[in-house]
Parts: C-alpha cells; structure tokens; sequence
C-alpha cells in the first residue's frame, strides 16, 4: 500500500474508468488509502465509484481556486457487486433507448451506450450528434425517464475522440486505439506536427478512426522539432563532400539532409554539411592564386603533404 501524507493534506488521483480521466479529490480523511482501492464520491453527475490511481501529497487548492472535493468513503464489499449487478443491466437499458428512438426518430442524434453507476441509482445515455441540426433530445430524455422511473436518468453528449475511445478499434498502426488502452486525456494535434515530421497531409494519412487528426502525431514532434534545430532548412544552399546543392529534404532523427547536386540526390549527414557562405569563402580561396609565390611554381600543396 503506497500513501504519501503532508501535513494538512492527501490528495487522490482517481478515475471513474479503467482508461479514464484522472480527478483529484482531498483523501485527507483516509490516510491508509492505498492505489487501486475503490472509494465513493460526490460528482456532478451524482455518487460514483471511482479507483485511485495514484496518492500523492498537495497543500494546494485546485487551479480554478477552488476547494478539492472529500472522497465520502471505502467503498465496501456491498458496494462492489452491486456495481457488478448493475454493469449487467447497461445492456438492457440500451436496447430500450435504442428502441424508443426507433419510435420517435429523432434527428441527427446517435446513441452508443447505457451505463448505471454503482447503485444504479443513475442511468447515463451516452449519444453523439451526426448531422449540424438535430432535434428530439428532449423528447427522448422525456420518455427514457419515464421508462426507468426509479433512478435519475440523464443524456451525455460526446465527441468523435470520445465515441472511439468509448467504441474502442484497431488504428493505422494494426494496434489498438490509443485513446482505448492508455490515454487517460486528449491533447491538442495540429496539422504542424504532422509537417515537423514530413508527413503526408492527406487526410487520409493523418486522421485517426475518430475524423480527427492522430493523437500520435504528437508523440514524436519535440523530438523532431529539437532535431530540425540542428539541420539547414529547405531549399537552403549548402556545400557538401558531392558538391553545392540544395537541400531538398530532411531526415531529422536520422540527422541528415537530402541534397540535389547537379541533378543528382545524396543523403548527407550534418556534420558533413557546410553552410553557403563558407562554402563560397572556401571554394574563393582554393581558386585564388598562392599568396608566397606570386610568380608561379607554387609547390605548398607538396610541402604540406
């Protein structure tokens, strides 16, 4: 069991599930919670169990300025097969949504899953929006709560990234969804990360299952963008062991640049790279005449060797 304890305060880091979010609560009132215990809270969304992930110590309050919220308690034996009990029941409770949206056709709206939380005193409907107007949410909320009277039922609406990280798939990569097996938060991609590592920005090449750009085009790009420090830039000029070319392409892990010289392409490493100006200043002076014997005969290059 792994606790750290400051002198005013424990915070916990928990989620909700096994590859969710991670939330902080005070856990002060608990000092012998341990990572993978189950504690109830207080949410917006009524009373959860939530598994903690991860103890640590804080005397700070939430950025917002707010105060952490209490975990209420341990939950019990009791409480953890009644949550089995009523994971067992997400599958009815969608079949009946899916049925009363059969029944009232609502417009631009697609339903993926029911979910009870532990007690099952709250039934969550998790739907996405397929079309830029839709109606009928209302009207479906309206009968899904008189259909299940007994708990307090709501309707979340998520996003494409959120659908597949709830669907769950194989990427581009023949692995499973990142978004499915380890990423606990989504982190802004822009198509500039793609175009740090010279990917090709057809959107077929860099969007993910969800229609939206690839959560690992971020995976790499500080190493890229470090690497590109360190290499001339596109159509630069540059000298090289072949001859002056330009570079036309960059491999910035493997620190070389690709050069065309005189319609020839060549991989050059960066430390056999010279940059234009002293380049043109050395190719000057090899040309230039020797400065000791102005009338001719030079014989340094034999002394030299």
């Amino acid at each position: 069991m792994v606790t750290a304890k400051v002198a005013d305060k424990i915070v916990a880091e928990v989620r909700f599930k096994s590859v969710g979010k991670i939330y902080h609560f005070d856990a002060s009132e608990h000092s012998g919670l341990g990572v993978g215990d189950h504690v109830i809270v207080k949410t917006r969304r009524g009373i959860q169990m939530a598994e903690v992930a991860k103890i640590s110590a804080s005397s700070k309050a939430r950025k917002d300025g707010t105060k952490l919220k209490k975990i209420l308690r341990l939950a019990t034996p009791r409480d953890l097969v009644l949550k089995q009990t009523w994971e067992a029941k997400d599958p009815d409770a969608f079949v009946a949504c899916k049925r009363i949206a059969t029944e009232l056709k609502p417009s631009g709206i697609k339903y993926h899953q029911a979910e009870y939380n532990f007690d099952g005193s709250r039934l969550s409907f998790f739907y996405t929006v397929t079309e830029d107007e839709y109606s009928g949410v209302g009207r479906m909320l309206s009968r899904l709560r008189k259909t299940f009277p007994d708990c307090s039922v709501d309707m979340v609406k998520i996003g494409p990234r959120d659908l597949a990280k709830l669907l769950g798939g194989i990427g581009a990569c023949s692995g499973d969804l990142c978004c499915a097996t380890f990423l606990t938060e989504f982190s802004p991609v822009t198509i500039k990360m793609a175009q740090a590592q010279g990917i090709s920005l057809n959107p077929e090449d860099i969007s993910g299952m969800c229609g939206r750009l690839r959560c690992c085009l971020q995976y790499e790009y500080e190493q890229y963008v470090d690497a590109r420090k360190h290499l001339p830039k596109i159509k630069k000029r540059v000298g090289t062991p072949h001859g002056a070319g330009k570079v036309v392409g960059l491999k910035p892990l493997a620190d070389i640049a690709t050069v065309v010289v005189e319609g020839q392409q060549h991989d050059v490493r960066r430390e056999d790279i010279v940059p234009w100006k002293e380049y043109e200043a050395l190719a000057a002076k090899a040309g230039s005449p020797c400065e000791r014997h102005t009338s001719g005969g030079c014989s340094c290059h034999t002394e030299k060797a």
